[in-house]
């Protein structure tokens, strides 16, 4: 069954799985104990610290080990805010960052301080001049994906920690998804990852700390990982975690070339077959292994489950998931559809065969959903003599309002106006991202007696 999820859980590489299982029988032993098993384990959390520490960039004294992504997210921001709160409270973040972060800046507000998001573009990449422009004087930290989770698109770290340094700035870089392909340019203060992502185990992340970075661990102190991260290490996953990081960046510059070509293939092919589609992210700074697309008038959750009974495992940043309710936060600040969402992150070892079959697959399957679902047909009816119409859509889920406006835009006269009423979420993102691939004009949003009345004027 093809896996093409590898954006929320790379497949354990074998080097990972080699190296727990010796780790297992060598590395169960206190490493700070002085005996002779704690000097081996010792040596083994050496060994992986120096060998992450040099994929990453820094000196091993630098770096510690955390038990997730997630949580080296939270200590970094948390001990950089604090390490620098006589020059101020406030945060800098991109609109685009992973949940944690975000988390993390929600939490720094409830206790008083502040946060910006920086907007991006289209494409999901912050302009380097309007992130500059949000640094203030009170501006503790600033924070900057190396590339997005969601849609590939690869941020300008460099430009962006440029005018961090010249703001006096320090700036954390999250560089989950990206660390596996290759360094993360130079400029950055802090640097989190984690190993699931590029194929180590679950439950160990990264956190580096530049030397001369200002940096107040938070929460009880421990003894272990330089007061950073407390706990007892896991020193076989660790051991593992960086055994598998560089074994995959010595894979990663033909497998990158590999990768790309197919997700060329899929960015290519899936605009082809499948009518009203938007495929989004940047097409050329971008991660190789990953694509996400939109397709109009689907569920995302049946979508998912269809293309899971033909075997394929893809993932999705919709509204309509099972997980929210919500329009993922990443489509909406890009501005893009956000119905009918997959993500396929490819790991790597995908046989090209599995994305050729996929290919094949797929426009049947969204098809089918749109027929089930009841959506118009793609090709536009003639203008209709009605001078307005009103959709009720309340209380009825993605994709259906946008269906139904879709459904009656043929019955009004070229400009007249059709008014969508709806009270779900993902109808204030997804009507403006019809309009724009439809050719039609989107007016603009009022309140009503529940939800909201959208406003779509038909221009053809």
């Amino acid at each position: 069954m093809p896996y093409f999820d590898a954006a929320s859980a790379a497949p354990l590489h074998p080097v990972a799985r080699q190296a727990l299982l010796a780790a297992l029988d060598e590395g169960w032993a206190d490493p700070a104990r002085l005996y002779r098993e704690g000097r081996r384990a010792r040596l083994l959390l050496d060994a992986a610290r120096e060998a992450a520490a040099e994929a990453v960039g820094c000196r091993p004294d630098e770096l510690v080990f955390t038990s997730s992504g997630t949580t080296a997210v939270h200590a970094g921001i948390a001990g950089a805010l604090s390490g620098r709160r006589r020059v101020g409270r406030h945060l800098a973040l991109s609109a685009v960052e992973h949940s944690s972060v975000l988390h993390s800046a929600a939490a720094h507000e409830a206790a008083g301080g502040s946060f910006t998001e920086v907007p991006v573009d289209r494409t999901g990449a912050v302009d380097p001049a309007v992130y500059g422009g949000a640094l203030r004087a009170d501006t503790a930290l600033a924070c900057l994906q190396s590339a997005n989770h969601e849609v590939g698109t690869e941020q300008p770290v460099a430009e962006v920690a440029a005018r961090c340094a010249d703001a006096g700035v320090p700036l954390l870089v999250d560089a989950a998804q990206s660390l596996g392909w290759g360094p993360v340019p130079a400029g950055w203060s802090l640097l989190t990852a984690s190993a699931h992502k590029w194929g180590g185990p679950a439950g160990v992340g990264l956190l580096a700390v530049r030397k001369g970075t200002r940096f107040s661990p938070q929460g009880p102190a421990g003894e272990r990982e330089s007061g950073r991260a407390a706990g007892f290490e896991n020193l076989p996953a660790i051991v593992a975690a960086a055994a598998s990081l560089r074994a995959v960046r010595s894979e990663a510059a033909a497998e990158s070339v590999r990768l790309r070509a197919l997700v060329d293939r899929i960015r290519a092919v899936v605009a082809e077959r499948v009518p009203d589609v938007e495929v989004v992210g940047d097409p050329e700074r971008r991660l190789p292994h990953l694509v996400t697309f939109s397709c109009l008038y689907v569920d995302g959750e049946t979508l998912l489950h269809e293309l899971d009974r033909r075997e394929f495992s893809v993932s999705s940043g919709s509204s309509c998931t099972s997980s929210t309710l919500i329009p993922s936060h990443v489509l909406k600040a890009m501005g893009v559809l956000s119905e009918g969402n997959v993500r396929v992150s490819l790991p790597p070892g995908t046989a090209g065969a599995d994305v050729d079959r996929f290919l094949e697959v797929l426009p049947g399957v969204v098809a089918e959903v749109r027929e089930r679902l009841g959506a118009p047909a793609s090709a536009p009816r003639p203008p209709g003599p009605a001078a307005s119409l009103v959709v009720d859509a309340l209380g009825r889920r993605c994709p259906i309002p946008v269906i139904e406006l879709a459904k009656v835009i043929g019955e009004v006269a070229v400009g007249a106006t059709v008014t969508v009423l709806a009270d779900d979420e993902a109808a204030r993102l997804d009507i403006p991202a019809w309009c724009e691939m439809r050719g039609q004009e989107y007016v603009g949003e009022e309140p009503a007696d529940r939800g909201s009345a959208y406003l779509v004027r038909r221009l053809s």
